[in-house]
């Protein structure tokens, strides 16, 4: 009897563990001059997670900084391995942990990678990430698949019927009206599919549609890069991380950085910054 009543305390402390444990999320904080980053990792992407965090851990982040900026896209940082003086070809990466309920808006923190040509497993580089600043969008050009319509557009100005958008289509583009083109080629875009029976969009939520209205970010990106992340608090950091002086998109001065982590209620979490988890929604 003992015997049992024991194994059945053991039993009960380790689900108590386990519950605490899944009550409580891991608190990034990326602090720099510029100020502080707070930011949480998403569960369905577990091994970026797990990197991340056992990086930030060992300290390894910590001397880092953001070496690759561009105002109006994003802020890279975290060359964990560069600064430790492994060379490129050893580098780790992780596998691709893709998915379409992570999208690039502005505030959400990205895995780089190598390009498809080296690359088409699209493997995330096992530690240098990215922060989403991007610009709003409206839902036509959002939702429009623009490598699809371009050669589209081509195909559909070769019929009879089209030579009149044919020569509004040269007309802008040698005078080089770029704004008006894309204007153009988006007014045409549903003719254009009905017409040659093709898909010429990209699927996204009504909520992801207006996040991209209202936030705004970089949705080229979507669906090609590990979304694994979202900036809770400091945005304003970010935003000025983005607008330092550069030489070819590495900051003159340079921005460096120290990544800590701890262990938060999600209640906390969720009240502090207003974050609301997938299971709570």
């Amino acid at each position: 009897m003992k015997k049992i009543t024991r194994l059945l305390f053991v039993f009960l402390s380790l689900l108590s563990f386990w519950a605490c444990g899944k009550d409580k999320d891991y608190l990034i904080t990326i602090s720099t001059r510029h100020g502080e980053i707070k930011a949480i990792l998403f569960d369905d992407t577990p091994e970026h997670k797990a990197n991340f965090i056992a990086l930030a851990e060992a300290g390894r982040f910590d001397s880092t900084q953001f070496h690759r900026v561009i105002e109006g896209f994003m802020v890279q940082g975290g060359d964990v391995f560069g600064k430790e003086g492994l060379p490129a070809e050893q580098w780790p990466t992780l596998p691709a942990e893709i998915s379409t309920n992570h999208v690039h808006v502005k505030g959400m923190i990205a895995a780089a990678r190598q390009g498809d040509n080296i690359n088409p497993q699209k493997r995330s580089n096992g530690s240098q990430f990215y922060i989403v600043q991007g610009r709003t969008y409206e839902a036509l050009e959002l939702t429009t698949d623009f490598t699809a319509l371009q050669k589209a557009v081509f195909q559909f100005m070769q019929l009879g019927s089209q030579q009149e958008l044919k020569q509004e289509y040269n007309r802008l583009y040698q005078e080089e009206k770029f704004d008006s083109l894309t204007n153009l080629i988006l007014s045409k875009r549903d003719e254009i599919a009905k017409t040659l029976n093709i898909k010429l969009t990209k699927d996204y939520t009504p909520e992801q549609i207006k996040a991209y209205a209202e936030i705004g970010g970089t949705p080229h990106l979507d669906f090609e890069y590990t979304v694994f992340g979202q900036v809770l608090s400091g945005l304003d950091v970010v935003d000025k991380i983005a607008i330092e002086p550069t030489t070819r998109e590495v900051p003159n001065n340079p921005v460096i950085m120290t990544v800590t982590v701890e262990k938060v209620s999600k209640k906390k979490i969720e009240k502090e910054f207003g974050y609301v988890y997938p299971q709570s929604k």
